[in-house]
């Protein structure tokens, strides 16, 4: 590998850092950091849900199941994603949660990256 490549595996790679993959997190000489843009891989078990609502989002995101079925939680609507590829999308200021109805894998993008937002 060199300072401009990185290959790995989402799944072992996402154990390490709660999930995510790419954003300001990451240390600044490694390819994966970036202040553009935040990529996690969420692997969900059934019943599993957000502790609380995240408000006062700053970040654009994209959440698009993998497999499993996901709820999204928006103010004023709930969003069910339960065919492989189903995707949402919400833009700054929308507050939202999460609950997996069964086993769920997400890939969420999230821009810009932020920080002092916590990576969870």
């Amino acid at each position: 590998m060199n300072d401009t490549v990185y290959v790995g595996n989402a799944g072992k790679d996402a154990a390490l850092d709660r999930g995510w993959l790419l954003g300001h997190f990451k240390d600044a000489s490694d390819p994966r950091y970036s202040e553009d843009v935040e990529i996690k891989w969420g692997v969900h078990p059934q019943g599993e849900e957000r502790a609380q609502w995240v408000t006062g989002e700053e970040r654009t995101a994209l959440l698009v199941l993998i497999s499993g079925r996901f709820r999204v939680e928006l103010p004023e609507r709930s969003v069910l994603l339960a065919e492989q590829g189903d995707y949402v999308v919400w833009g700054r200021g929308v507050d939202h949660s999460w609950y997996a109805e069964e086993e769920s894998v997400v890939l969420t993008v999230r821009w810009p990256s932020v920080p002092g937002f916590k990576a969870i």
